[in-house]
Parts: structure tokens; C-alpha cells; sequence
């Protein structure tokens, strides 16, 4: 589902507080539901999940509420969610607020030049206990943003397109996609925050996906591949936590 955007949050060693908390699962196959298999869940995108209350840093955390494609809305702590979504999505869901020990999703690889597979669709292993994909942070820099605009106009390249956790506004001189450049290296985040880089993060399907106002475009995912192996920003693990504001600066030091 979409999200929300911040001022500010707490980063633990799985990443933001609250991100990826819950998720919702095919009972028939005990995979977890993914927009990355358009084909399956075509409509995920329509809905939005938000807290109802700030997050304080206790283990303990608030409802969050639904937002359904035609408005209405409910709590993740409502008895009868399971039946709402089953009866939205038009298949049987059931939501959890506990990740599984190994968690599995299935992910459709577009046909499209330079990515790894083509036209097919695959079981992808998911962190152990965690609802993530692949890492427990995504980051991007607006110069990445900036790059693949220039190279392909026609196409909205904006944030939202790609869900990170974290997006950095680079000073001038960055290059077109410094996040290349990043891996092994450690972002200090405000006062507190330390993250490493552990890798490039490679773009799937979920890109081109229409969300709220952004149409449908292939055109994304094949700009990326083309041009910078289809990668779009990098993942990072947490080295120390803390609280983030937005606005806070960011410097790059060695491992």
C-alpha cells in the first residue's frame, strides 16, 4: 500500500519504526501479497496505510488506518479487516501484524532489456521475521532523481515513484548517480544516525505501477535499466540508531 511521509522517525536495526510493520498474506499459498506481482494484486497501490497517532519510540505500536480505494477506511486492530480487505481486493487476504520466521513473495520480471530475468514470475525469499523485500532501508539522492529526468523528460521520475525511506538532497558535484559510489560506506545521519551501504538497490515492476496521480510508464524501469543497470538508489543497514528530522544533514565517511 502507499504510505506516508514524515518529518521525523526513530531508526532501529530493522530500519524505521513502524515501516513494514504489518502486511497481508495469501492464505492459500502463505506467501506474502506484493505489488511486485501486478498480475495478482493489481490494486494494492489504491490503498494507503498511516499511523493514527505518533510513534514515541515504545515497542508498542499504535493502530494504523486503512484507506480503502473508495474511501472508506479501517483500523488494523478491527476485528472484521480480514473479511474488508478479502472483500475489496475481491480474494482472500489475511492481515498480519507479525512477520513469519522466512516470509516468501512473488515478483514478475518485465520484459524489459537489462534486467535479470525477463517475462517471468519468481518466488523471492524475504529477511528472516521482517516483512522487507530486501533490505531494512532504501535510500535515494535527488541528483539520481535529477539524472534520470534529464534522460528520459517525458517520464515523472518523482519520489514517490520509488517508496524510499530516505531521500538526501546532494550538494552540486555528486555525479549522476552517486549512490554507486557509496557501497561499504557509512552515512551519518543528524546527531545520531549511522547507516552502511550494502549495495546497489535493482528496480522492478512495482516502478512502472500507476500510484495515485503518477500514470502507468514502462518507460521508468527501462530509463533505469538502460542506463544505470537498473538500479534506483542503494539499500543501507543500521549501524547505530536514533531519531531523524528532516533537514538533517548527512555526511559520507569510510568504513
Amino acid at each position: 500500500m502507499m504510505g506516508e511521509e514524515l518529518p521525523a522517525t526513530r531508526i532501529g536495526p530493522k530500519g524505521l519504526q513502524g515501516d513494514r510493520a504489518f502486511a497481508l498474506m495469501d492464505p492459500a499459498t502463505g506467501k506474502i501479497a506484493s505489488a511486485k506481482n501486478p498480475s495478482k494484486w493489481p490494486g494494492l497501490f489504491q490503498y494507503r496505510a498511516e499511523f493514527v497517532a505518533p510513534l514515541n519510540g515504545s515497542a508498542h505500536l499504535p493502530p494504523a488506518r486503512i484507506t480503502f480505494p473508495d474511501g472508506r477506511t479501517a483500523l488494523t486492530e478491527d476485528g472484521d479487516l480480514d473479511q474488508l480487505l478479502s472483500a475489496s481486493l475481491g480474494k482472500p487476504v489475511r492481515f498480519l501484524s507479525a512477520a513469519p520466521p522466512a516470509g516468501t513473495l512473488e515478483e514478475y520480471w518485465p520484459n524489459i532489456d537489462g534486467l535479470a530475468r525477463r517475462d517471468v514470475v519468481t518466488d523471492e525469499a524475504m529477511p528472516p521475521e521482517t516483512f522487507f523485500d530486501c533490505a531494512v532501508i532504501h535510500l535515494l539522492t535527488t541528483a539520481t532523481l535529477n539524472s534520470f529526468r534529464a534522460l528520459y523528460p517525458q517520464g515523472k521520475f518523482e519520489t514517490r515513484r520509488f517508496r524510499p525511506n530516505l531521500l538526501i538532497e546532494g550538494e552540486p558535484g555528486l555525479g549522476s548517480f552517486p549512490e554507486n559510489q557509496w557501497n561499504e560506506k557509512i552515512l551519518s545521519i543528524g546527531s545520531e544516525v549511522k547507516i552502511k551501504v550494502t549495495g546497489p538497490c535493482g528496480r522492478c515492476v512495482m516502478t512502472t505501477l500507476a500510484q495515485g496521480d503518477l500514470p502507468k510508464d514502462a518507460g521508468v524501469l527501462k530509463t533505469a535499466a538502460q542506463h544505470n543497470h537498473a538500479h534506483v538508489g542503494a539499500y543501507a543497514s543500521v549501524i547505530q540508531g536514533g531519531v531523524i528530522r528532516k533537514g538533517d544533514p548527512v555526511s559520507l565517511e569510510a568504513a
